[in-house]
């Protein structure tokens, strides 16, 4: 063989050999790195699937101490419903015994567990002191309200809870006497006085406050709210005429939710308050007003007896008492609960599911569900359906037990 040749052939096969070993080592080798970002656009998060009834032990904040110390007290931590768009919490009558500066420890254990609950607003149906007593002096009434600032006011504003109210009889009632001047001017005064005072004044939207704090209007989110003054069962007609011009406002109208907040509800619903002056006089009158401008729901404390109703298309929810002295529901034995609402709003849901409850025995932190409630109550003043219910749902015998103990016009 030709030497040239052969030299030649032995050259080509060394460099076929590099070639194929840096070919297999590339190959082996990792992919190479990149220094630009994927678009934040697409960047996706697992999530897990939604259950029907969401329960999370632990909310997504460093929660206040008072709260962390009362959760690691319970067997368990209480169940958390599905958040909505907007979540409030609902309270009410937080008083005890007449010019009372203590507070029962259901009050103390419900305001350190909301903040479990992340609410956007809490709202209280009134009675947050224990006024009303011509007997008590400036400074009793002064620490009375010192003492609703130490277990109330501050912590929710500590956590940054934005906190909605309405004024109650104990507060700064609206009673009069025979010269039409207030019977109890003193306590309204002062109640004034802590409620403007800037330390106090509650973190929301104002839209209308020159009658602050028993006339005024606030938005929380897309909800228009009113809080009227029902320390009394009578509205004064220049304040009627208020309140029709503010739900007709752009203000009310552009608002996604219209809510009232009043102390006395529109219809009974407790043993020892089914008499008028207990309710709201002309109650048939002001819920057509409040449905001809959409209110959807009606808030309401006094009766210390927790039931989730509507008559018509008003959304009533009488409020159960955190303070002292629970009442039976009318014609009722079932347990006088102590009560605490979580109301989660869903604005895309059909009319009827806009707004869901949860509300919680506070002292067993068990749910109250609807079933546990009369199908009915039968008030002076009018019928009240739970609010999973219409009226064809009630039976024939439900129906004309009804009209046998009110007539016909105020069972349907």
């Amino acid at each position: 063989m030709n030497w040239k040749r052969l030299g030649l052939l032995i050259i080509l096969g060394l460099l076929s050999g590099i070639v194929f070993a840096y070919a297999h080592a590339a190959m082996q080798a990792p992919p190479p790195t990149t220094t630009s970002k994927a678009p934040t656009e697409i960047t996706t998060t697992e999530v897990a699937a939604p259950t029907e009834a969401l329960a999370v032990t632990a909310p997504s904040i460093e929660l206040p101490a008072a709260t962390q110390a009362l959760l690691a007290s319970l067997n368990q931590a209480p169940f958390q419903p599905e958040r909505g768009d907007l979540r409030l919490v609902a309270i009410s009558d937080l008083n005890g015994a007449y010019g009372s500066t203590d507070y029962d420890p259901d009050v103390d254990k419900a305001i350190a567990l909301i903040p479990f609950w992340q609410p956007d607003l809490v709202v209280a149906g009134g009675d947050m002191i224990a006024g009303q007593s011509s007997s008590l002096t400036t400074a009793q009434i002064q620490a009375m309200w010192a003492a609703f600032d130490e277990h109330v006011r501050a912590p929710l504003d500590a956590a940054g809870i934005p906190f909605g109210f309405t004024i109650g009889n104990h507060d700064a009632s609206g009673a009069r006497g025979a010269n039409g001047q207030f019977t109890f001017q003193q306590e309204r005064d002062l109640a004034t006085a802590y409620w403007q005072a800037p330390e106090h004044t509650p973190d929301v939207e104002f839209i209308d406050r020159a009658d602050y704090p028993f006339f005024y209007t606030f938005r929380q989110g897309d909800v228009f709210f009113m809080a009227w003054d029902g320390s009394t069962h009578q509205i004064p007609p220049d304040k009627l005429t208020w309140v029709e011009q503010s739900l007709a406002s752009e203000a009310a109208q552009s608002a996604r939710l219209r809510i009232l907040l009043s102390h006395l509800p529109l219809y009974a619903v407790a043993e020892g308050r089914n008499a008028p002056g207990e309710v709201m006089a002309n109650a048939e009158q002001l819920r057509t007003m409040l449905e001809r401008y959409n209110v959807h729901t009606y808030i309401s404390g006094h009766h210390h007896a927790y039931y989730p109703g509507h008559r018509g298309k008003l959304q009533l929810l009488h409020m159960g008492i955190i303070g002292s002295g629970p009442r039976a529901l009318i014609d009722s034995d079932l347990p006088r609960w102590k009560a605490i609402t979580v109301l989660d709003i869903d604005f895309e849901q059909a009319e009827s599911e806009l707004i869901r409850y949860t509300t919680y025995d506070i002292q067993t932190l068990e749910l109250i569900e609807y079933g546990q409630l009369p199908r009915y109550l039968a008030g002076h003043n009018g019928m009240v359906l739970r609010r999973d219910l219409e009226l064809a749902d009630l039976s024939t015998a439900e129906q004309s037990a009804c009209q046998a103990k009110l007539g016909t016009a105020l069972c349907s």
